[in-house]
């Protein structure tokens, strides 16, 4: 058996209140508490460039001795 789903069927509400004296704001704290609690598909992740990631920004130790400057040049450790 499967769900019709086009437009001309009624669907029932998601969300039904059955308190009458519900005010706007409360309703609107419910309906804000599940949209944030999600549920739907996750966003797709994006590409993360080289240039932003965190070992980037972590220094090599410091090359003691004959020859460190030239070994720094070169990224020799």
């Amino acid at each position: 058996m499967t769900k019709d789903t086009s437009p001309d069927t009624p669907t029932e509400p998601l969300l039904r209140v059955l308190t009458p004296d519900a005010t706007p704001e409360e309703v609107a704290a419910v309906v804000a508490v599940f949209a944030a609690m999600g549920g739907g598909a996750p966003a797709p992740e994006k590409p993360r460039s080289v240039w932003a990631s965190p070992a980037r920004r972590m220094r090599g130790p410091h090359v003691h001795g004959r020859g460190a400057w030239q070994a720094s040049a070169r990224g020799i450790r």
